[in-house]
């Protein structure tokens, strides 16, 4: 298995589709990363030889990935959550931020339901 940023890619899986394990990579940026880095993007990831695998972490280290990203996003909410913005709201609330209903939806934020007595009647 090869290692990218800290992160194990798959080898029996297209280099394109292993890219996108890297936090930050979807598969239009994977692709763009295998054309800029004369990478065959329908060739398996275990295939690659050093040469283009140095290529490939070039290209990625130009961009920004994994904990870099995670940090940066992490301190975009603690931002909002500070200077009392809607969606810091929203967040120290843990409801839906982008405008989801609440009522009867959000159990992903939300958490599991809880009993009200005395719905029935």
């Amino acid at each position: 298995m090869a290692r990218i940023k800290g992160v194990d890619i798959p080898n029996d899986k297209h280099i394109v589709i292993s890219l996108t394990y890297i936090y930050g990579i979807g598969r239009n940026l994977a692709k763009t990363i295998c054309e800029n880095a004369n990478v065959e993007p329908t060739k398996k990831a275990g295939t690659l030889d050093t040469e283009e695998l140095n290529r490939l972490r070039d290209e990625i280290n130009k961009h920004l990935v994994e904990g870099d990203l995670r940090r940066e996003v992490n301190m975009n909410i603690k931002t909002k959550m500070e200077i009392n913005s809607y969606q810091g709201t929203r967040h120290k609330k843990g409801l839906p931020v982008r405008g989801q209903r609440t009522n009867r939806n959000a159990r992903t934020r939300k958490g599991k339901g809880k009993t009200v007595a005395n719905k029935k009647k």
